[in-house]
């Protein structure tokens, strides 16, 4: 061989060697002959929720990372995954731009969104495309009663939650006269209405039902109007950003008053937030406690060893994502169309619980678990099944 052949041979390997290094893993994916699967996830990444953005985010990306090790084959054909991650901000109006997004862009399947209020007009974009979408928290009714095949949940919703709530209020915290803050958000205003009708059927008066935003920071004067009333307890509807605040002030209004909040404020960041107001406030999360669940404690090790501490939701994504890998595995198809009918009948065993869906879309039999900060850290108190 010359030393210009030798050469030449030499820089054609270089280039390629290069231009390997330079590809993304779906597109080396490609390149070997596996077929890349696309599943959007969508989450607020930016703004005060972003902590629980990054939570959902790292959830589905963790089971995306262990369904590719595994090397899945579907329909003789082995499967690249690829978690196409889009910040909504949580904001109604960028979630469905960002939904016709993924839409566009051919995903298989999308987990989220995160939020009720952003969660409910991107199912319609969904559906309108045929792309199967289940949700990991988004909680509010109205989700899964738009009468969209294409949607899903892997947890209960706010009427299993606010019935729960609202008997918990009354007939174990004994509150008689009890006064609602909500959000006005899809989730906090339909969280309180939820817990308003139960609270008041075991017996309680709504002696105030006031309103804020997902944005305030400052609720002296609904607290102050609260006050006035003196309830035995307050409900606030609403995520732990607005929450943690809001219970400091209760301190420093001398509420004397016991202090609940549906799974949005159930995070460490409520803690955080609240500092020493929060010893004491009441918080649901539907579903078990994570050393409850099937493989809880396992993935509770992985996911810290690889990201940080749980928020909130992680787990749920996690099941999500796998659960809409099941179904793709049996029907023998990624194919939306095709693996819709499978997910809409699959019985999965999830580390959350075992995932069945009702009619709706709902998951069947799922549970609420009851929390109290105690010394600073959230304690469960009661799990109860899903109301009837």
């Amino acid at each position: 061989m010359s030393l210009c052949l030798g050469r030449l041979l030499f820089l054609a390997t270089l280039s390629l060697t290069l231009a390997g290094c330079g590809q993304s893993a779906s597109e080396q994916a490609a390149a070997s002959g596996e077929r890349v699967v696309r599943i959007g996830s969508v989450a607020p990444l930016t703004g005060p929720q972003a902590h629980l953005g990054k939570d959902n985010e790292n959830g589905a990306r963790m089971a995306i990372e262990e369904a590719n090790a595994k090397g899945i084959t579907i329909g003789g054909k082995k499967i690249h995954f690829e978690l196409i991650s889009e910040d909504d901000q949580a904001d109604p109006k960028t979630a469905t731009i960002v939904a016709q997004k993924l839409a566009d862009s051919g995903v298989s399947g999308v987990i989220g969104h995160l939020n009720s209020g952003t969660t409910i007009p991107a199912a319609k974009i969904y559906h309108d495309n045929g792309i199967p979408q289940i949700s990991p928290s988004a909680t509010a009714v109205a989700y899964t009663h738009q009468g969209f095949k294409t949607a899903f949940r892997v947890m209960a919703n706010d009427a299993q939650q606010g019935h729960v709530l609202g008997e918990y209020a009354t007939r174990n915290l004994h509150a008689k006269k009890i006064a609602i803050i909500d959000d006005r958000t899809a989730y906090g205003q339909g969280l309180a209405d939820q817990f308003i009708h139960a609270a008041q059927a075991a017996g309680a008066e709504i002696v105030a039902h006031e309103y804020t935003s997902d944005k305030a920071v400052d609720f002296t004067a609904v607290l102050t109007v609260v006050k006035g009333k003196q309830p035995d307890l307050l409900f606030y509807g609403g995520m732990d950003a607005q929450g943690g605040m809001m219970a400091r002030q209760i301190k420093s209004l001398a509420l004397n008053v016991k202090f609940m909040m549906g799974d949005g404020g159930y995070t460490p960041e409520f803690i955080k937030l609240a500092g020493d107001a929060a010893d004491g406030t009441y918080a649901s999360l539907p579903g078990v406690p994570l050393d409850k669940m099937p493989g809880g404690k396992a993935f509770e090790q992985r996911f810290v060893a690889q990201y940080q501490p749980i928020q909130l939701y992680a787990p749920y994504c996690y099941d999500a994502v796998n659960v809409m890998i099941a179904a793709m595995q049996k029907a023998g198809s990624v194919e939306p169309a095709h693996y819709l009918p499978a997910l809409a009948n699959i019985s999965y065993e999830g580390i959350t619980a075992t995932l069945q869906f009702d009619g709706n879309g709902d998951l069947k039999g799922g549970a609420v678990t009851l929390y109290q900060v105690q010394q600073g850290k959230w304690q469960p108190l009661e799990t109860v099944g899903a109301a009837q």
